[in-house]
């Protein structure tokens, strides 16, 4: 996990983890390094969980 990444439990909103994903995206161009593959594993879970909350609290 890098020094950025927020510890397990922490929570951070799926529109906040959609531009970081974007990001990445838009700084790496047509693909992503080993690193950047990884980062963006990470953010696509903790974004999935944030959009489960997200319809939990709304239900």
């Amino acid at each position: 996990m890098s020094p950025d990444s927020p510890a397990r439990g922490s929570v951070r909103s799926a529109d906040d983890l959609n531009d970081r994903i974007r990001a990445l995206w838009r700084h790496a161009g047509a693909s992503l390094s080993a690193q950047e593959r990884a980062e963006y594993e990470l953010l696509v879970v903790e974004w999935a969980a944030a959009i489960r909350g997200e319809v939990i609290e709304a239900a």
